[in-house]
């Protein structure tokens, strides 16, 4: 196997034996076919649609494909296999779409090859991320693709609460089709992975839009980190359609539900606030999953990414579910819904029944909510404050946790932070500060947390509605700095998003992707300021002293 598409690839270069994140070589070789079939789908579909004839199926059928390749979302090599056998039908039915109407298709091998099951994994292995030679096209491609799965993962939320956009489907179709181009250059696919970034722009506001209509504007929230008496299901990952469908079928059972990691921003919209059986959030970071699912007691439900798989040791596999592009082997998969109606967790319900409750970790509150909608009602005192010398920075601390000791950092970095900066934030990177004691500014929490990594929208727009109020010509002339842990794609497509604005002297940790060459690296260096992370002294005498 080769994977270096996550923060924590073996020796900063890439896994070869087994993945960090606990990937076996035959899932990483799964994968690879995967999205080689998928790009040929792409291809096809892209040259359907020039006529009009594209396939909303097929759109929906890739972004499932690159979802379920995110790093920690699908274990599975049979589900892995499910949908490799899915897009070698659904691409065979689109060139007899094409031939039908005699349309042209691209001379590539992607388009027309076929393969059986018996060589999934020889074909896999031809066909992975190495076998493109010249190391800085690959880096390009590599950073293009990473970007992709980030945005598919997007718009396929969205999807689930029946919100799509055709452009977005163009977008990632005509990305993925591009990479698979031999003849392409490295200024072509610098243009291609800031197109992405606006894929992801366009993909993030979707799925705002459809959290807001759907759930309500997250509001602020003091978040419960306590346990209730009932037995309960702790739901981690992203999918708030899971979430909601869960809780509904949850009402009156005498089962608790509880939110874990990722799914934490599910606390601050209105709509949930209803059921009196959700508790609150139960423990930290998706990567301390092992020892706090083990006092939990319960049912778990795994909506997206975020997995890790267990050990011998662990004694909670009989009771993982799985939903959705999350897997995981030798535990239960919710089928998808069928016919409109929702999916049915009737047997993970009777199975937290008889489950003990939870054992309490931890006691107290935690405050959040800070998404677009609710930060622009507090403007005109975050702006006063600025302009009274209260505030005198603004630090976005958004992007992913991870298990690297290296990343004690960030919380040591936001203890540094003087009185008067406040940190914006979204993703599970806030776990690492989310529960210090850092006060407030005037009223105003030093820490606002904004939700998920895909909320990392909403930092977006608050930058934009900071300079307008400010009456500037240029993002990057507001006092803000851009400090971002990343682990995985999510994080890749925020990054590519700011990069596509034209925010500059992002700084990115703990380390700089593997899959940036040098020669990547350094364009990225030159032309957008990017950088990484050193002390945190350094850092603070830098950036915000």
């Amino acid at each position: 196997m080769f994977c270096f598409q996550c923060q924590e690839a073996a020796g900063g270069k890439g896994c070869t034996v087994k993945g960090v994140c606990g990937k076996e070589p035959e899932t990483a070789t799964l994968m690879d076919l995967l999205l080689y079939v998928v790009r040929g789908m792409s291809l096809v579909n892209r040259s359907l649609r020039e006529k009009g004839l594209a396939s909303k199926e097929t759109s929906r059928q890739i972004l499932d494909a690159l979802f379920c390749t995110i790093t920690n979302a699908n274990f599975d090599n049979d589900a892995i296999r499910k949908r490799i056998d899915e897009a070698f039908a659904a691409k065979s039915k689109l060139i007899g779409i094409a031939e039908k109407h005699s349309i042209t298709l691209p001379e590539c091998d992607e388009v027309r090859y076929e393969t059986i099951p018996d060589k999934y994994l020889e074909e896999g292995a031809r066909v992975g991320v190495l076998s493109e030679l010249n190391e800085d096209i690959r880096s390009l491609k590599q950073l293009v693709v990473y970007g992709v799965k980030g945005a598919a993962a997007y718009a396929e939320h969205a999807l689930n609460l029946g919100f799509e956009d055709e452009d977005i489907y163009e977008m990632l179709e005509t990305a993925l089709a591009e990479v698979s181009r031999k003849d392409i250059d490295d200024t072509t696919l610098t243009s291609l992975v800031l197109n992405v970034g606006k894929c992801g722009i366009k993909a993030m506001a979707l799925l705002d839009k459809a959290n807001t209509t759907t759930y309500g504007n997250p509001e602020i929230t003091k978040v419960n980190i306590g346990v209730g008496k009932n037995p309960g299901i702790l739901v981690s990952g992203h999918d708030l359609k899971d979430f909601e469908e869960l809780l509904e079928q949850t009402a009156g059972t005498g089962v608790d539900v509880y939110t874990h990691s990722e799914m934490l921003p599910a606390n601050y919209y209105p709509a949930f606030k209803k059921y009196p059986h959700f508790i609150g959030n139960y423990g930290n970071s998706w990567w301390k999953q092992r020892e706090e699912f083990e006092t939990f007691n319960g049912v778990f439900l795994f909506t997206t990414n975020c997995i890790v798989p267990l050990l011998k040791t662990n004694t909670y596999a009989d009771r993982i579910y799985t939903t959705g592009s999350a897997g995981l082997p030798a535990t239960k998969h919710i089928p998808a819904r069928k016919d409109g109606k929702p999916k049915d967790f009737s047997e993970l319900i009777e199975h937290a029944k008889i489950c003990t409750p939870p054992i309490e970790i931890e006691k107290g509150e935690i405050i959040g909510g800070f998404a677009h909608n609710q930060l622009l009602v507090l403007a005109d005192k975050v702006v006063d404050a600025v302009k009274a010398g209260a505030i005198k920075k603004f630090v976005v601390m958004a992007g992913c946790d991870g298990r690297m000791k290296s990343r004690a950092y960030y919380t040591d970095f936001a203890q540094a932070l003087p009185q008067d900066s406040v940190i914006l934030t979204a993703g599970c990177a806030k776990y690492r500060y989310n529960k210090l004691s850092l006060g407030d500014i005037g009223g105003i929490p030093r820490v606002l947390d904004a939700g998920q990594c895909n909320d990392s929208y909403s930092l977006v727009v608050i930058a934009l509605a900071l300079k307008e109020a400010f009456g500037l010509k240029d993002i990057n002339e507001l006092p803000i700095v851009y400090n971002i842990a990343w682990y995985e794609q999510k994080a890749v497509i925020v990054l590519l998003a700011l990069l596509s604005l034209g925010v500059k002297n992002i700084h990115l940790g703990p380390t700089l992707p593997a899959f940036l060459s040098p020669n990547v690296a350094d364009i990225l260096v030159k032309n957008f300021g990017i950088g990484t992370i050193s002390t945190v002294e350094a850092d603070m005498e830098a950036w915000i002293v």
